[in-house]
């Protein structure tokens, strides 16, 4: 949380925070500014001492909106630091960054964060550093940097806005079961009703129209995989393939407010009409794996462990599995989940490696994701909820939808 950052800074010897780019989808800046619209600044966090934001004349009422102390860049003259660097924006941004810094009196160890190009911002940070010995730039590698092991714990704001994209993520969820068991099959195909297939790319489309409606969007896309390619559990899905009857469909959604807030991710696996045999009993070995690794949940454990327990108890339903076969492509292929918030992917980690000393701590955010893939079989099965790990420990799944296998279609395939 926000308020563990001065411990976290002081915990990894640094002096200032200075972060970059715009506020949408950049996780950094918008911890500190929330969604303004901000389309380019810059924040500096002295250890011990409240955030200052860097923002555009133009932008200046969004800046103020954030609640936190601005400065105004004109301050810093650009147009006469671009004059007296002959012209070479390098050399006036690092100019600008430096008066900044000596203006609140950083130096130091400063961690550099944020989403900018990499070309200039590398060649500004590294004539700053030239120029202005008083500080040392440091990259701290992304799962473990002070910010993201700030933002591993939300408090009950940050818990309830993404409480609220899971319930426009179930409600878009309803929706397609509905679209989806509410179409004709023919030949174990849907059609809709001008007889046309309803494709894979067409059912996406409707979900991101669904999601706009409800104020959220898909910035990552979605995983709507059927058949062979439910089997490999980052496959997006063929768009042009038509929606078929019988096959497993991993379905995958992690919207996040609009202009780049929080996430949620939720995966349901369906069979739309009926299901074989073969993927049943995955299915059901993926559904028990779930409530047994799920019931044994404990704040303050060993996020690895649960990785291991799910490893175990799917190898002792007879599936292969990362823990003895790191390299397998079939099987439990992933770890049980990871933290979720302004990144669709952040800490806590459930790797099983011994280095993992990642904790369930009070405040955390998961996803919770058993699942198995036999690509060879045609056959994918996953199950995911978010989860929140409640200041007094206990687990709360943050919105509740069905995990049936079989949708029921609405309407009788042509005889």
């Amino acid at each position: 949380m926000k308020e563990d950052l001065d411990r976290l800074m002081e915990s990894a010897g640094l002096d200032a925070l200075f972060i970059v780019g715009g506020a949408t989808h950049n996780p950094a800046l918008a911890y500190f500014v929330g969604r303004a619209h901000l389309t380019h600044a810059e924040l500096i966090k002295p250890r011990g001492s409240e955030p200052i934001l860097f923002h555009r004349s133009m932008e200046r009422d969004e800046a103020a909106r954030t609640g936190i102390n601005t400065q105004n860049i004109n301050a810093y003259h650009p147009t006469e630091l671009l004059k007296e660097a002959g012209g070479d924006p390098i050399r006036a941004e690092a100019a600008r960054y430096r008066r900044m810094l000596e203006a609140y009196e950083v130096r130091g160890r400063v961690g550099i964060y944020g989403v900018s190009e990499v070309g200039p911002l590398y060649s500004t940070l590294k004539t700053l550093e030239a120029d202005f010995p008083a500080v040392e730039l440091v990259g701290e590698p992304e799962r473990t940097s002070v910010i993201t092991r700030a933002r591993g714990t939300k408090d009950e704001a940050e818990v309830n806005r993404i409480r609220r994209m899971g319930q426009v993520t179930v409600e878009v969820v309803g929706r397609t079961a509905e679209f989806l068991t509410s179409q004709r099959a023919v030949d174990s195909r849907l059609v809709d009703g001008e007889g046309n297939p309803v494709t894979i790319g067409a059912v996406k489309q409707q979900i991101n129209r669904w999601l706009a409606e409800l104020g959220a969007e898909n910035p990552k896309g979605t995983i709507f995989a059927q058949g062979r390619d439910a089997g490999v559990p980052h496959s997006s899905g063929d768009d042009s393939a038509a929606v078929r009857i019988g096959e497993p469909i991993v379905f995958d959604l992690f919207p996040a407010e609009a202009g780049g807030g929080y996430f949620y991710d939720f995966t349901r696996t369906w069979c739309l009409g009926h299901a074989s045999e073969d993927l049943l009993a995955v299915y059901d070995d993926v559904l028990a794996v779930y409530h047994e690794v799920y019931d044994a949940l404990e704040a303050d454990a060993a996020c690895r462990t649960y990785q291991q327990m799910a490893c175990e108890r799917f190898e002792a339903r007879g599936h292969p599995t990362v823990l003895s076969n790191p390299a397998t492509e079939a099987g439990y292929v992933h770890s049980l989940g990871h933290g979720v918030g302004l990144a669709i992917h952040e800490s806590p980690s459930f790797s099983h490696l011994e280095s993992n000393d990642d904790r369930l701590s009070p405040g955390s955010v998961i996803t919770f994701e058993p699942g198995l893939y036999y690509p060879e079989r045609s056959i994918g099965v996953r199950l995911e909820n978010t989860v929140w790990v409640r200041p007094g420990g206990a687990m709360e799944t943050l919105v509740d939808y069905p995990m049936d296998l079989v949708l029921e279609m609405k309407k009788q395939a042509p005889r």
